[in-house]
């Protein structure tokens, strides 16, 4: 049960919903009063969530930090928990929110109270899908987080913004509801809706085709997997430098933990049936999508795409069924909210200057900029997968389960690699090396100190992860162990059942 003595998984959750509204309080609230008020919030936030951390007990493979109360009736109640898998998302959650504010402290001038109101009630919703342990609950965090992120991108985006949003929703609000529809399923069949009673309810094998369908038609969307990908360089390219961060950074990586929360412990057999249809949809979004960022003319789209290639190795080991390939996409995706957040961070630092977002537009930077080139180099080879970033272990993880699972996917995967390195490094050349030909470029400063306080904890953490994973995998290593052996145990009982 709860280690710490009171219920901490709510206060961090529920933490930033009581920062916005403390500045909805304030009528006459300033602006900066705003900002100082969201940043002081999520800085609570991250410390409590750090503090979650060092409680974390790394041996035991069950729920901690459990609450439990009564909600909706006598079956479906408000229960929140994290295990090795969850609880490194809601620490990543909490590191990106304050980084996003100190990001927009003054690209943003219009609206800053709601602004700020939006991104902490995202915080909350985010924060809360990670922890949930009902499946309503869970539904309600991971639908909510539509609304605000709908709102960044709809007000306070670009040209397009209005198109770009209503895109967003729709695609996203369509492959859930199909995934409400299965959990009613879930419900009429096995009696509750607490997650954990779930995980271990055996559904037939028909019913969990089913079912793994409705699943993967939502988390497919939100990874997002090819062919239902295009709403995502759409809603970069329109959405605020921050918008962008937590895109990129944690709401990609809600599809991916919502495959390792749902369809491989509840429904084991038809996720192998389906494993060879995402292996499929891995290979070609990894090829496919680099091929596609290769002929951007816009660095966000790039850096869009890119993220979609980096989510294949995400699907590829998760449905590798293997310790090696399962840890490889969690560290994939915990690597890739921090190399694609400062990426997008990157791009944000030089809008502000610029305010185009066109690579044509650029050229020489380092030799006006010489702090922002080593800190752009340094995220494009993470982004890359160069060993001594945290980019290499993930992705080398995932390519080891799928060798175990299948030589040729391996195989075509690695030439993702290779793509991903010639869009990378020609998108760096181009925009940094060279002379400074445009007028406009002669002028343009360097990285200030809030911008380098920005990206300092992304720079230490990158390359830490890179030289020294254990912190991360130690804490996922017992958790992923029992979702493998429940896994192969589901299969063996259904051999024995077709042999009898």
């Amino acid at each position: 049960m709860n280690a710490t003595g009171f219920n901490i998984l709510s206060l961090i959750t529920f933490f930033p919903l009581a920062g916005a509204l403390l500045i909805v309080a304030q009528n006459s609230v300033a602006k900066s009063n705003a900002r100082w008020i969201a940043l002081y919030t999520t800085l609570f936030t991250l410390g409590a969530s750090l503090y979650l951390w060092a409680n974390f007990d790394y041996q035991n493979s069950g729920f901690q930090f459990v609450e439990e109360m009564e909600w909706l009736g006598g079956s479906i109640r408000y229960k929140m928990g994290v295990d090795g898998i969850s609880i490194l998302f809601v620490v990543l959650t909490a590191l990106l929110m304050p980084l996003c504010i100190l990001a927009s402290w003054d690209a943003i001038q219009d609206r800053v109270k709601e602004y700020m109101i939006a991104f902490l009630v995202l915080e909350t919703l985010m924060l809360g899908v990670f922890a949930a342990l009902d499946l309503i609950l869970f539904y309600l965090f991971f639908e909510g987080g539509l609304i605000p992120m709908f709102l960044i991108i709809g007000v306070w985006g670009g040209k397009r913004r209005v198109y770009a949003s209503f895109k967003f929703f729709l695609y996203t609000l369509l492959g859930s509801l199909l995934m409400l529809l299965a959990m009613m399923a879930m419900y009429w069949h096995a009696g509750t809706t607490d997650i954990a009673a779930l995980l271990t309810h055996k559904f037939p094998r028909d019913m969990q085709t089913w079912l793994w369908l409705a699943f993967f038609a939502s988390f497919a969307v939100k990874l997002p997997m090819w062919p239902v990908h295009t709403w995502l360089p759409d809603a970069h390219v329109e959405a605020p430098t921050a918008g962008s961060v937590i895109l990129a950074g944690i709401l990609l990586k809600m599809g991916g933990y919502g495959f390792l929360r749902f369809s491989l412990p509840m429904f084991p057999l038809a996720s192998q049936a389906f494993a060879p249809l995402v292996f499929t949809l891995s290979v070609v979004a990894i090829i496919y999508t680099s091929l596609v960022a290769l002929a951007q003319e816009d660095v966000k789209k790039l850096i869009a795409y890119s993220s979609v290639a980096h989510m294949g190795f995400v699907t590829m080991g998760v449905f590798s069924f293997s310790v090696q390939g399962v840890d490889g996409a969690i560290f994939q995706m915990l690597s890739h909210g921090l190399v694609s957040a400062a990426l997008f961070l990157c791009v944000g630092v030089v809008y502000d200057r610029m305010h185009t977002r066109e690579i044509d537009a650029y050229g020489g930077l380092v030799n006006r900029m010489p702090i922002y080139a080593f800190v752009f180099m340094l995220f494009t080879l993470a982004n890359v997968g160069l060993p001594g970033t945290s980019g290499f272990i993930g992705e080398f993880l995932t390519l080891v389960g799928a060798f175990k699972a299948n030589t040729s996917v391996a195989f075509l995967a690695t030439t993702g690699l290779i793509l991903s390195s010639a869009y990378a490094l020609y998108l760096y050349r181009r925009m940094m090396f060279g002379s400074l030909e445009k007028r406009s470029l002669r002028a343009i400063l360097d990285m200030n100190t809030r911008e380098i306080v920005v990206f300092a904890p992304l720079v230490v953490l990158v390359v830490l992860f890179g030289f020294y994973p254990a912190p991360l995998l130690d804490v996922t290593a017992v958790s992923v162990k029992k979702l493998v052996t429940s896994y192969e145990a589901a299969l063996k009982a259904q051999e024995a059942a077709n042999v009898r």
